[in-house]
């Protein structure tokens, strides 16, 4: 076990690194939910008082919207804020969730994650090298940008799972994640947001 001990140590550094980047990115996505609020508040009373419209302006809130979900997505699942079927999973053992975490990262996420990034990236490429931008007349330019947001999404999603991947081993191992607490002030609290 202290071979196991000794390996584990510089992955379980590189899990608390990717903790800390999915909570710093999630919260600057909880502040950009607060500004996409305020847009579209913006665009109603733009529209609906003034008669008033901006193309790009309206773009703008869902172009937020989907930076909020595919850049939030890590965090979500730091947190375990992801929807799972908890009937038998909340009541059962530390190994037993940590097998299921195990089996589902490597069967379902991992493949996954890479299909979205693999399938995504000449999308990403293309809209690159046009330096893409709304079709809309009058829409936001950089959907180059906002096309990018999937590699992003893929990986940090992806380093997320790498990191419950190494506390899911670490629980298997040593039997609870009290060997290798993940502490709240490593996160800057859990409840932040």
């Amino acid at each position: 076990m202290l071979i196991l001990d000794i390996l584990f140590k510089p992955l379980n550094y590189l899990s608390k690194i990717v903790d800390s980047i999915n909570h710093l990115v999630g919260i600057a996505v909880a502040w950009l939910t607060v500004l996409m609020v305020i847009n579209v508040f913006v665009v109603v009373v733009l529209r609906y008082v003034f008669s008033i419209g901006f193309v790009w302006l309206q773009e703008l809130y869902v172009w937020s919207h989907a930076a909020v979900f595919l850049l939030g997505a890590g965090y979500t699942l730091l947190h375990e804020g992801h929807v799972r079927i908890d009937v038998i999973y909340r009541k059962s053992s530390v190994s037993y969730k940590s097998i299921v975490n195990i089996l589902g990262i490597i069967i379902f996420a991992i493949p996954l994650l890479y299909l979205i990034f693999e399938k995504s990236w000449p999308l990403i490429s293309r809209s690159w090298e046009n330096l893409e931008r709304s079709a809309e007349a009058g829409g936001m330019p950089g959907v180059f940008i906002l096309k990018s947001l999937i590699a992003v999404f893929a990986i940090l999603f992806g380093l997320q799972f790498f990191s419950l991947l190494m506390k899911s081993l670490n629980d298997l191992l040593w039997g609870s994640n009290a060997s290798n607490p993940q502490s709240e002030a490593d996160l800057g609290g859990k409840n932040e947001l």
